[in-house]
């Protein structure tokens, strides 16, 4: 046989040995952190209950899953030992390390906009009205007008001309005779 027929043989082989031997590492590493489990650790089982190690025997580990609730679990059950930090946090709820104030959000807005504050007290100190209403198309001229009379007078005017423009309609057998 050539090489060329060999050589997706070996490929394969070779997948299979680094497949087994990563497998085999996870394993080894899962049974070294449930041989390190002691009575007082914070566990999670692989049905994602969390509990406190009350016993480690050879096989088994004795749980305490809450007042007056011990269980018996196969070792092999034991997904996760947690850390007391983490235990607590998911467990209890309580936070003991907060990394920094700064991931925190602040109670203004003010920090946000990324703004120096003398430009926001310097901009605050215009009087001018800012008007955040909708304005209508007919509305557009109006506010150049002087006088608000004159302003409501000019959409009036506009329709009247308009109407005088536009042919009248009729029934057709008035004018047609």
């Amino acid at each position: 046989m050539s090489l060329v027929t060999l050589l997706p043989f070996i490929v394969l082989i070779g997948a299979m040995f680094l497949m087994t031997r990563s497998a085999k590492k996870k394993q080894q590493q899962a049974a070294d952190m449930r041989d390190q489990m002691q009575p007082g650790s914070g566990i999670r089982t692989i049905g994602g209950m969390y509990a406190t190690v009350k016993e480690v025997n050879d096989d088994t580990v004795l749980l305490d899953a809450g007042p007056g609730v011990d269980l018996l679990f196969a070792k092999n059950a034991i997904a996760t030992v947690l850390s007391d930090d983490e235990y607590n946090r998911i467990v209890h709820g309580v936070e003991h390390d907060l990394k920094s104030d700064a991931d925190l959000v602040p109670d203004d807005a003010s920090s946000l906009t990324g703004a120096d504050e003398s430009a926001d007290t310097d901009g605050a100190s215009d009087d001018k009205p800012i008007d955040l209403g909708k304005k209508d198309a007919a509305e557009g001229p109006a506010e150049s007008a002087e006088d608000p009379a004159e302003s409501a007078e000019e959409p009036a005017d506009a329709a009247e001309a308009k109407a005088k423009d536009e042919p009248k309609k009729t029934d057709g057998d008035s004018e047609a005779k």
